[in-house]
C-alpha cells in the first residue's frame, strides 16, 4: 500500500483580481486532429490519451484548478466532447462546473475566445492549451498573484535552449512585456511563450478583430501583440525547478509520461490528481473525495484517492486506508 504524505491545504482563491473584479473563467482548448499522434489519434482525441497515470485532459484542468478557477468551458471536436462528458461530467463531483463547447474544424488559438463568448460573458479569462503540462514549486502562487495585477495580458514564458523554434518573449526587469517576435532567426531572450494565458475581457472584441493568417488561422500571437502595443502584456517567467512539456509528437508525449512516472514514484504523490487539488482547494470535503476514490476501484491512482481522504478522518468504514 502506497504512503502518501501529509495533506497542507493549499491557498484558497475564490475571486482573483481583488476588490469588485469577476473571477476568471477558464477554457481549455482540446481541439485539433492531432495529426502527429497518429494512429494513436484516429479516433481519439488527443486530450483523452493517457500520461503516465492519468489522461492528458487532467494536467491543463488541474493547472485552472489550481488557479481557483471553477467554471471551465472544454472546447473540442464535435466527435469528441462525447467523451470528454463520459470522463468529467458537469465537473459538480469535482465541486467545478463544466461546459463543453464546438471547434468543427482548428482556426487557431484565438478563436478560441470567439467560440467561449457566452461562457466568458464579461469575466476576464484563462486560456491553456489541453497538450501542456505545468509542474513546478510555487505554481499556484504565481498564477493566482498574476490574476490578481492582471490589467491586459499575463503570458508565462519558459526558458529554453532553441527560442528559434518557439515565440519567443523579451521582458523588462518588472516582466513587462518588450517585444514579441515568432521564431525569431536572432531571438533577443530565451524565453519561449507557453500555453497558458491570461486575459482581460477586452480579448473577445481583440480576437473578433483579428485578420486570419496566411494560413487561415486566428493566431494568439496577435492578440497578444495587440496587448503589447498597448503597454498592457506581462511576461512570467517560470524559472529554475519549474516543468513545461508540449505533448505534441509522439516521443514528447512519452517523454511527458516518464517525467511524471519518476517524480511520482520518487516522491510519492501525484502530479495533477483533480481529486487532491479539489480536496485541497477545499472544493469538495473529505467524504466527497472518498467517494471519488472508491469509484477508481483498486488501481494505485484510486488508492492514492482514498488515503488522502482517509489520512484527514473520512470514510472510517472497513474498506478505508485509514481504518
Amino acid at each position: 500500500m502506497i504512503e502518501v504524505p501529509p495533506l497542507p491545504s493549499l491557498p484558497a482563491v475564490s475571486t482573483l483580481g481583488g476588490g469588485s473584479r469577476r473571477p476568471l473563467k477558464g477554457i481549455i482548448l482540446a481541439g485539433g486532429s492531432g495529426t502527429r499522434l497518429r494512429p494513436l489519434t484516429g479516433t481519439l482525441s488527443k486530450q483523452l490519451l493517457p500520461v503516465y497515470d492519468k489522461p492528458m485532459i487532467y494536467y491543463p484542468l488541474s493547472v485552472l484548478m489550481l488557479a481557483g478557477i471553477r467554471d471551465i468551458q472544454i472546447i473540442s471536436a464535435k466527435n469528441h466532447l462525447e467523451m470528454f462528458r463520459a470522463l468529467l461530467g458537469d465537473g459538480s463531483q469535482l465541486g467545478l462546473d463544466l461546459n463543453y463547447a464546438e471547434q468543427d474544424e482548428p482556426r487557431g488559438i484565438a478563436e478560441a475566445f470567439l467560440i467561449g463568448e457566452e461562457h466568458i460573458g464579461d469575466s476576464p479569462v484563462a486560456l491553456i492549451l489541453g497538450d501542456n503540462v505545468f509542474h513546478g514549486p510555487g505554481f499556484s502562487s504565481l498564477i493566482s498573484q498574476a490574476a490578481r495585477r492582471l490589467d491586459g495580458c499575463e503570458l508565462f514564458g519558459y526558458p529554453v535552449q532553441d527560442p528559434q523554434r518557439y515565440g519567443v518573449g523579451e521582458v523588462d526587469s518588472e516582466g513587462r512585456l518588450l517585444s514579441l517576435v515568432e521564431k525569431p532567426v536572432k531571438p533577443r531572450s530565451n524565453l519561449a511563450v507557453t500555453g497558458l494565458y491570461l486575459y482581460d475581457n477586452d480579448v473577445v472584441e481583440i480576437a473578433r478583430g483579428l485578420t486570419p493568417s496566411a494560413r487561415g488561422e486566428l493566431e494568439i500571437t496577435d492578440v497578444n501583440r495587440v496587448y503589447l502595443a498597448q503597454g498592457r502584456a506581462r511576461l512570467n517567467e517560470l524559472g529554475r525547478g519549474f516543468a513545461w512539456l508540449d505533448m505534441g509528437t509522439h516521443d514528447s508525449l512519452l517523454q511527458a509520461g516518464q517525467y511524471v512516472q519518476l517524480l511520482e514514484q520518487r516522491q510519492g504523490e501525484r502530479i495533477a490528481c483533480v481529486e487532491e487539488i479539489a480536496l485541497r482547494m477545499g472544493f469538495i470535503s473529505h467524504e466527497q473525495c472518498f467517494a471519488l476514490g472508491r469509484e477508481l476501484g483498486d488501481s494505485s491512482y484510486g488508492n492514492y484517492v482514498r488515503q488522502l481522504a482517509g489520512r484527514a478522518g473520512a470514510g472510517k468504514g472497513a474498506d478505508s486506508p485509514a481504518a
